[in-house]
C-alpha cells in the first residue's frame, strides 16, 4: 500500500514540476520521502527546485544525496557540477563532470537530454578559456559542445572567433560561409562574416553581408548599428 502511495506521490509531484507548481512540487517530494528517504527522484528533483530558487547550498546538498544513492545518476552529476562550477569551485565541478561523462561514454549513452547538457557544460568551460585567450583548448572545447549539440549555431560563430584570434582568418571565413550557406536565415552569421570582413578592411563586402542580413531582419537594430558606423565612421574598428 505504501508502494502504491509512494509511486504516486512521485508521478504527480514530477507533473508538477513541469509545469513549474514548484511549492506543491516540493511539498509532494519532501511527503515521499517521509515514506522512503532512499527515493532517489525525490532528492533529484528536490535539487532541481532547490537549483531554480537559488538555494545553491541546498541544491548541492540534495545533488550529493543522489550520487550517494546511485553513483551513476549522470544527470544528478553533471547539475552539481554545474553548480559548483557556478560558485567558483572549478576543480571539483571538473572532476565531477569528467566522472559523468566517463560514465556516459562506457555506456554508449545517445540520451539527447544528456547531450545537451553536456553540450553546455562544455561551452561554459570554452567561454572560460578564451576569456584568458587561451584559445587552443577554447577551440577543443567549442568543438566538443557542436558536437553533442549541432542545434547551438552560436558555438559555430564561437569557434570563427577563436580562428579569427589565433589569426586563422581563411578557417573563420570558412566556418561563417559554410554556417550562412546551411542556415540561410540565421542573421548571425552574416553579422558575423561581416565583421571579419570589416576587420580586416574589406568595407564593401562587410557592408553586403549586412544588407543581405538587413533583407531577412529589416528591423535588426544591431545590423543598423553597423551599417550606420560603417557607412558614417570609416575610421571605427570594428572586431569579430
Amino acid at each position: 500500500m505504501e508502494n502504491l502511495k509512494l509511486n504516486h506521490l512521485v508521478s504527480t509531484a514530477t507533473e508538477l514540476f513541469n509545469k513549474n507548481a514548484l511549492k506543491k512540487s516540493f511539498a509532494l517530494f519532501s511527503e515521499a520521502l517521509e515514506i522512503d528517504q532512499k527515493n532517489v527522484d525525490a532528492h533529484f528533483y528536490i535539487g532541481n527546485i532547490f537549483h531554480i530558487q537559488g538555494q545553491l547550498g541546498k541544491a548541492v546538498k540534495a545533488f550529493n544525496k543522489v550520487l550517494e544513492l546511485d553513483p551513476g545518476h549522470t544527470d544528478a552529476a553533471i547539475s552539481l557540477s554545474v553548480i559548483l562550477n557556478d560558485i567558483g569551485r572549478y576543480e571539483d565541478a571538473q572532476k565531477i563532470f569528467e566522472k559523468a561523462n566517463e560514465k556516459v561514454k562506457s555506456k554508449g549513452v545517445q540520451d539527447p537530454h544528456i547531450n545537451k547538457k553536456f553540450a553546455q557544460k562544455h561551452f561554459e568551460t570554452a567561454e572560460m578559456y578564451f576569456s584568458y585567450n587561451r584559445y587552443d583548448e577554447a577551440l577543443s572545447e567549442y568543438n566538443k559542445s557542436i558536437t553533442l549539440d549541432s542545434e547551438n549555431l552560436d558555438v559555430r560563430i564561437k569557434i570563427a572567433k577563436v580562428y579569427s584570434k589565433k589569426g586563422y582568418f581563411s578557417k573563420a571565413f570558412e566556418e561563417l560561409r559554410k554556417l550562412k550557406s546551411e542556415k540561410p536565415s540565421y542573421i548571425p552569421a552574416r553579422i558575423a562574416l561581416g565583421l571579419l570582413h570589416y576587420g580586416k578592411g574589406n568595407t564593401v563586402e562587410a557592408q553586403s553581408e549586412w544588407q543581405s542580413a538587413l533583407m531577412k531582419d529589416p528591423k535588426n537594430e544591431e545590423v543598423l548599428m553597423y551599417l550606420n558606423l560603417s557607412s558614417g565612421a570609416s575610421e571605427t574598428n570594428l572586431h569579430p
